[in-house]
């Protein structure tokens, strides 16, 4: 993958060709998905879609008039900084709801491409189309978060995120709850483990420590080295890396805790008492940011859990 700052401008409007034409794919898989149920909805991706189709030619000619008519194949996976995008188009029935924050976030972080692209290209009528292109797809987004309003229950409308608030999602929530899962989770099996085969509480205590804080810094710089950021207004990397190794460290961390106490078995049973509540936590944050329904979450989540702390009551009774 290259980075951004690395693409020449030949490669810039390669990239912004293959952005708009796979936007146009997705909107007009959007407005068949929403046909049936929310016409004035699929009518308005429609329209989106054919606008976007109008990008897609207006940068096909820019780019044969300055680099002659063959346009490289540089797909958004090839360069470092985008978002992986969920195939929502894939899914039947599609949800309004769903399909609204997705449509959001694609006009948010394709501007934010056009912007780093105008902000760095010295040729004027390249800087030019892409300007326009800017104001183009702020209105898309504007009109993707007022996407059917008139269809929502007043309770959805009423809870309605707007597009920035899909990125605080990404640029937060997305790296902490992955370190929170990791960290609550992974250290159950050592933790427990130490515990059942030493009965020392500070053995245990010790082990619990070393394993979160070994599980953060790991945790930390994978995150921080997944991503640059650059293009999807994700945050600064290292930023996102501390996010999710604090929240590696701090799951880990409480239920490692209660080994501090001196009676073992006190200490165990306000250990599970944590995992429980460290559990739901994240089974909540699951369904309040990542539109996970709770019965799937809670058996996601549980179910893992349970498979490693048993994972690590059997390693320490053996």
């Amino acid at each position: 993958m290259k980075k951004f700052q690395e693409l020449s401008e030949r490669e810039v409007l390669a990239l912004a060709i293959s952005l708009e034409e796979e936007d146009e794919r997705v909107y007009s898989d959007f407005a068949e998905g929403l046909r049936q149920d929310y016409p004035a909805s699929a009518a308005m991706f429609e329209g989106m879609r054919e606008e976007e189709s109008g990008h897609r030619r207006r940068l096909i000619e820019l780019f044969r008039q300055k680099f002659g008519e063959h346009i490289p194949l540089i797909r958004r996976q090839d360069v470092r900084g985008f978002v992986e995008r969920p195939a929502l188009w894939l899914i039947r029935p599609l949800r309004i709801e769903a399909v609204r924050k997705e449509a959001s976030t694609m006009e948010v972080e394709t501007r934010r491409f056009y912007e780093k692209a105008a902000a760095r290209t010295q040729d004027a009528s390249i800087r030019q189309l892409l300007d326009d292109l800017i104001n183009e797809e702020r209105e898309h987004e504007e009109r993707a978060q007022e996407l059917d309003k008139e269809k929502l229950p007043a309770s959805v409308k009423e809870d309605e995120e707007r597009a920035q608030r899909r990125l605080f999602v990404l640029q937060i929530v997305q790296p902490g709850l992955a370190g929170l899962m990791d960290g609550s989770v992974s250290t159950l099996a050592p933790v427990f483990a130490a515990a059942f085969a030493t009965k020392n509480t500070h053995e245990a205590f010790l082990v619990g420590l070393a394993a979160s804080a070994g599980a953060g810094i790991s945790m930390g710089f994978a995150e921080a080295l997944s991503d640059d950021g650059s293009l999807t207004g994700r945050g600064h990397p290292w930023v996102r890396g501390l996010i999710c190794g604090a929240m590696t460290a701090l799951g880990g961390i409480g239920h490692t805790l209660p080994f501090l106490l001196r009676d073992f078995r006190v200490a165990l049973w306000a250990a599970g008492v944590v995992v429980v509540a460290e559990l739901g936590v994240i089974t909540w944050v699951r369904h309040r940011y990542m539109d996970s329904p709770w019965v799937a979450a809670a058996l996601q989540i549980g179910l893992g859990g349970v498979l490693v702390f048993i994972t690590g009551v059997l390693i320490g009774i053996s």
